[in-house]
C-alpha cells in the first residue's frame, strides 16, 4: 500500500500520542533506511543533514508531514500551480480516464495547445513550432541541440548558467549545473569549456 494513502489503525494511534512511537509508515528513520536500501545515493533527499521531511500530503503552497505539520513549499519545483488543485485533478483523472498517450497519434489537443503556447511568445516567435517534451531536463537538451543544430553540427554552443543552477539529470543537465559538474566525484574537470558559470544574484 502507498504510505502516503496509510491511515493510522486505532492501535497505531495511541502508540502515536501517547508513547510517540510512530508507524514504521511514519518514522522518518525506518522511512530514510529504506530509501537509502534501494535508491541511489547521489537521489538526495532535501534536508537529510538535520532532519528529512516525510511528506505525506500538499494542498496549495503548502506540504504537510506524517504529523500533519504544514511547511511553506519552497522547494518544489513539480507543483506549478500548488498541491492538490482541484482543477488540475478533475482535469489529470478525466484525460487519464479517457485516454493517456504520446504525441505520435493525431489528436486535436496537441495543436490546439501548441497554437495557444506560440500566442503567448513575443512576435518574432508567434509564427515558430512547438516541440513538445516531458520534463526539464529534455527542454534543456532540446535547447542545446537546437542551439547546435543552429551553429553547425558538431559544435558546442557557449552557455552561461548561474551558479548551484540545476538542469537535470541528463549528461547535458549535468553539464551544465554547476552543483553537479562540480562536484569532487568529477575533479575539477567536470565543466565543459563552453560553459562559463555567472554569480547567483543575492536576493
Amino acid at each position: 500500500p502507498y504510505a502516503w494513502r496509510r491511515r493510522a489503525t486505532a492501535r497505531e494511534a495511541a502508540a502515536w500520542l501517547l508513547l510517540g512511537v510512530a508507524p514504521t509508515w511514519a518514522d522518518v528513520p525506518h522511512e530514510l533506511a529504506a530509501r537509502r536500501s534501494v535508491t541511489c545515493a547521489a537521489q538526495s533527499v532535501s534536508y537529510a543533514n538535520t532532519r528529512p521531511l516525510l511528506v505525506v500530503a500538499g494542498r496549495g503552497a503548502r506540504l504537510i508531514d506524517a504529523d500533519g505539520t504544514e511547511y511553506l513549499d519552497t522547494r518544489n519545483n513539480v507543483a506549478h500551480v500548488g498541491h492538490a488543485n482541484p482543477r488540475v485533478a478533475a482535469a489529470v483523472a478525466d484525460q487519464v480516464a479517457t485516454l493517456n498517450t504520446n504525441t505520435r497519434y493525431l489528436h486535436p489537443n496537441l495543436p490546439a495547445l501548441a497554437a495557444r503556447l506560440l500566442e503567448t511568445c513575443p512576435a518574432s516567435l508567434k509564427d515558430g513550432a512547438v516541440f513538445f517534451v516531458n520534463s526539464g531536463s529534455e527542454a534543456n537538451d532540446l535547447a542545446l541541440r537546437l542551439c547546435r543544430a543552429h551553429r553547425g553540427l558538431g559544435e558546442n554552443c557557449g552557455v552561461v548558467v548561474l551558479d548551484h543552477a540545476y538542469h537535470g539529470h541528463t549528461c547535458s543537465g549535468i553539464a551544465l549545473s554547476p552543483y553537479k559538474h562540480g562536484h569532487k566525484a568529477f575533479q575539477g574537470k567536470g565543466r565543459p569549456e563552453w560553459v562559463e558559470v555567472a554569480a547567483s544574484p543575492d536576493t
